[in-house]
């Protein structure tokens, strides 16, 4: 997602030099020009600590620095391939790597890091090598691939990469030093796809199938497309910017239309009650399938468009559509400094306990909105969470903990960054910035560019640089440090759309497409004070306190590291001045008589067993009403994930082991299993450092005959024959520090199976003192290859990756500088990922838990029975009155998205006690259909 680079509202304003917009619309020019008559003041206030210009240009120096790397390894190791492949130094070619799902919908072999980048390179000042990237554009990109990608990520990245290109060519060509020869060819492309991802909107509802073929468009017998039902609501509410402006540059009114189409059909769907959009909708009927709600995946880039959109054409249905959404946004979703999704139906019961990492554009937002407090207060919480894991993880709980661990070097937080520098000019932000750049050559660079990061508490990489992290990342992280003279075209006159493409303004006011006022529907009525902020008054912002945006994220600080925030709802925080709100599972307590009413009133009984366990089970049919069954469901689920929750805290994270010797220098992390038995390396955090040895036998299920070479080293095993246990016990013996298990599966990999977790012998364990890690067939090939390059390799062992040795790395470069570097390339092979979890190994079998690292959140999971085991009746896990809470850890003891036992099972018992997966499922699916009745009936 990105933000706009002037938020000029649909007056004219740029390159085509249209007419002022209507006289009603305040002037819009919100950030570089409104905003920054208040921010000369917060520069200016005493003891700011003002970033000197010396120091800007040297940041804005190194980011450029950074985007060759990442740029020049493209077009070095990847190019024409859609993307680069950082570890091993290739490119991503769709159909010749294993797939991963709905992410390779974005590669249609279209070279899409170099679409993607083109603007870029403009406003990076780049200006020959994008007349360069323009020409090897037209002349190898093809467009009319048998391939079935994206509606939404093509439109979003080559759609909008193609206009901006466009956008920025004939800029640089009306300025007469560049791109003479052009003849708008970029648009002419951007015009042939236009066309092929049309047929994508031939449903009754004027809603885009979610994927289109290149070639045969959609329900074409060569397609393999055109079945699906549903689409995220932003999906089908992210069109408007490019197709409009597809529109206004070729005057083919077709495109704006059937965005402007699609846009409508979601506004007339809108809960009308709460005035929020669901996450995903049927696109025959309308009907919402997913009915939660928030600002995060899924809908996101839809409430971004609106605004948006309003401001380049103009429209000012769009800001009234915009505003209604956005009052509910804050009445029912903020929880400052939290953005926790809410029910549509329900808006004041929160729909999760944690926030995905998509949220961070929404400050931004706000910053284009005018509300600046909130957006202070939000980026503010996210900054800490990074802080602490160095990323945003890409979900996090209420009480920061890492929910799912994987960070794909997303820009959101550095967009939001730059919005609220260029609205306040408090220099707070460059520092921010700062430390996003310094993180990201400490963490995740590597020789062939930069590697997103597979878990932010080890630091182990993914093998994928997409193509958003050029795209955006080094936009607004450049934007950020640049000032005007360093600049070689206002970036004023210009919108970002989500992919933070640049579209002219001026197309406000150029081939217009006449559109009907929507009468079908009444907007709410909404406070005066909703639309104080549209066009914000500097005034009101900053209420002549050069230490306004400091005084809003002091309360902040400590609040990751020393807090256990509890979203609390709307309707908690109003307890007394309505009806009370629905019991949640964290609060319930098997002895209070109030709750067992209300336990009731929601279709769940509970039952006292005769094993002293509790068992709760739930009947659509039995509640007083509907009403009372979905908050019954709701209760289960809830109950699901935080018995899930306990689990997952019992259960050990991945480690790591990080090779420190020359040439790698700590740049190489590999995702490791953890041992149940042996030296916790949570407790030694300088974990164990050593070079490698193999032992003989290299099974290790008998005495070690080469202990010299294994003597205080850590020793490399082959997995099998026996117990880990065993093994362990043979390398202690012969003095080993540490042992490292290489699976002896022919091509298992971290990047494709769970993580594997190593239990003991089913004896006491207590005499293993060493460590003792586990790694997949490829990741050990990669430290069995380093031996046969280097022969002396030395590891770390240790829970998460440490700062890689730059001493020592500085020393090396400067003695044999030429050895390092061909070393250096050689060494980026893989830094796999990590997931899941595995138990201990016999001879012929394995008594196996393995956990899936994909899995959705428990509260997906449907449940009619609960059985707690607790002879006083009450949830085990509780505290002294028996309420059942979250834990919150000032550690890194964070959760796992892994997929337990418990999840998939729809009855949790903590002593391990279930019934059959197909009885549970049934009496589910027959809750539901009544549930569903009952609804239908009260509506």
């Amino acid at each position: 997602m990105s933000g706009a680079a002037g938020c000029q509202g649909g007056s004219g304003g740029g390159g085509g030099g249209g007419e002022r917009g209507p006289r009603w619309r305040r002037p819009w020019k919100l950030l570089a020009l409104g905003l920054l008559s208040a921010s000369s003041v917060l520069a200016a206030a005493p003891g700011a600590g003002a970033m000197s210009k010396e120091e800007k240009r040297r940041l804005g120096n190194q980011v450029l620095e950074m985007f060759d790397h990442a740029y020049s390894n493209y077009m070095e190791h990847a190019y024409p391939a859609d993307e680069l492949m950082p570890l091993t130094c290739r490119g991503r070619v769709r159909g010749q790597e294993p797939s991963r799902g709905d992410v390779d919908d974005a590669l249609g072999k279209f070279s899409l890091t170099l679409i993607d980048t083109l603007d870029t390179l403009v406003v990076l000042n780049k200006t020959k090598e994008f007349e360069e990237a323009v020409k090897k554009v037209i002349k190898d990109v093809n467009l009319d691939n048998d391939i079935v990608v994206s509606v939404f990520e093509t439109n979003i990245r080559v759609l909008g990469g193609l206009l901006g290109g466009h956008s920025v060519a004939i800029m640089l060509k009306e300025k007469g030093e560049y791109m003479q020869w052009y003849n708008s060819e970029l648009l002419h492309m951007a015009k042939e796809l236009g066309y092929k991802l049309l047929p994508a909107f031939n449903t009754t509802s004027g809603l885009p199938y979610p994927r289109v073929n290149l070639k045969f468009g959609v329900r074409h017998p060569e397609a393999r497309t055109g079945t699906e039902t549903d689409t995220c609501t932003a999906c089908a509410g992210t069109l408007i910017l490019e197709f409009a402006a597809l529109s206004r540059f070729t005057g083919t009114s077709i495109f704006e239309e059937y965005a402007r189409k699609a846009l409508d059909f979601i506004w007339e769907k809108r809960q009308r009650s709460s005035n929020l959009v669901g996450v995903t909708i049927n696109i025959h009927t309308g009907d919402w399938v997913r009915k939660d709600s928030g600002v995060g995946a899924g809908i996101d880039s839809y409430y971004e468009y609106l605004l948006k959109a309003y401001v380049l054409l103009g429209d000012d249905s769009f800001l009234e559509r915009f505003n209604t959404h956005y009052d509910a946004i804050m009445r029912y979703i903020s929880q400052p400094p939290l953005l926790l999704d809410v029910h549509i139906h329900k808006p004041m019961l929160n729909a999760r306990t944690w926030m995905d990492s998509l949220l961070a554009f929404f400050p931004g937002l706000q910053v284009l909105k005018g509300d600046i407090r909130p957006a202070i207060e939000t980026h503010e919480m996210l900054y800490q969470v990074i802080k602490k894991h160095n990323f945003l993880p890409e979900a996090f709980t209420t009480d920061f903990r890492v929910h799912w661990a994987q960070h794909p070097l997303r820009p959101e937080f550095a967009e939001s960054t730059y919005f609220l520098y260029k609205a306040t000019g408090d220099p707070y932000y460059l520092e921010v910035g700062k430390t996003l750049i310094e993180n990201l050559n400490k963490y995740a660079r590597v020789p062939c560019g930069f590697a997103a990061m597979k878990d932010v508490r080890t630091g182990s990489h993914e093998d994928r640089m997409d193509s958003f992290f050029l795209a955006e990342m080094f936009k607004y992280l450049y934007l950020l440090f640049a000032d005007k003279e360093d600049m070689i075209f206002d970036i004023e006159d210009y919108i970002f759309t989500t992919e933070a493409h640049l579209l002219p303004l001026w197309l406000s006011t150029t081939n217009q497409t006449v559109s009907k006022k929507n009468t079908t529907t009444e907007y709410t009525e909404l406070d005066d004070s909703n639309f104080d902020w549209t066009c914000p008054n500097t005034q009101i912002l900053f209420p002549n306190d050069p230490m306004f945006a400091q005084s809003i994220r002091e309360p902040l600080k400590n609040v990751v590291d020393k807090s256990c925030p509890r979203g609390i709802s709307r309707a908690e925080e109003n307890l007394g001045s309505g009806p009370k709100p629905p019991l949640r599972a964290r609060d319930f307590m098997a002895s209070n008589p109030e709750h067992l009413e209300i336990l009731k009133k929601m279709g769940v009984s509970l039952i006292h067993l005769k094993d002293g366990r509790v068992q709760l089970v739930q009947h659509a049919v039995q509640a007083a009403s509907s009403l009372d069954a979905e908050d019954g469901l709701r209760f289960m689920q809830e109950m699901i994930e935080l018995s899930s929750q306990q689990q997952k805290e019992q259960q050990l994270p991945p480690r790591a082991v990080q090779i420190v010797s020359h040439p790698f220098f700590g740049r190489v992390v590999l995702t490791a299993g953890p041992a149940q038995f042996g030296m916790d390396l949570s407790k030694h955090k300088a974990g164990t450092r050593g070079f490698v040895a193999t032992i003989k036998p290299y099974n290790g299920c008998s005495e070690i005959t080469n202990p010299e070479a294994v003597k205080e080293k850590i020793a490399l095993m082959q997995r099998g024959q026996c117990m880990f246990a065993e093994k362990a016990r043979n390398i202690q013996k012969a003095g080993a520090i540490g042992g490292i298990v290489i699976d002896d599966n022919e091509g298992s990999s971290s990047d494709t199976a769970p993580l594997f977790q190593m239990a003991g012998d089913g004896k006491n364990t207590d005499d293993i003192t060493i460590p003792m890690l586990f790694l997949f067939n490829k990741e050990g090939n990669i430290i069995l290859d380093a031996i046969r390059e280097y022969e002396a390799v030395e590891v770390l062992l240790s829970d998460k990756a440490k700062d890689r040795d730059l001493e020592m790395e500085n020393v090396d470069q400067k003695l044999s500088e030429n050895d390092s570097h061909k070393q250096d390339s050689e060494e980026a092979t893989s830094a796999p990922q990590d997931v899941g979890a595995v138990s201990e190994e016999s001879e012929e079998g394995e008594n196996s838990d393995v956990t899936d690292p994909d899995s959705s959140s428990p509260a997906d999971a449907g449940s009619d029975s609960i059985s707690l085991s607790n002879q006083d009746s009450y949830v085990p896990g509780t505290n002294g009155a028996g309420a059942l809470e979250p834990a919150c850890t000032q550690g890194d003891h964070q959760l796992q998205e892994q997929k337990t036992e418990t999840e998939s099972d729809s009855k949790v018992s903590w002593d391990n006690k279930v019934q059959p997966m197909e009885s549970i499922l049934a009496d589910w699916n027959e809750d539901i259909e009544a549930f569903e009745m009952m609804e239908k009936d009260e509506l």
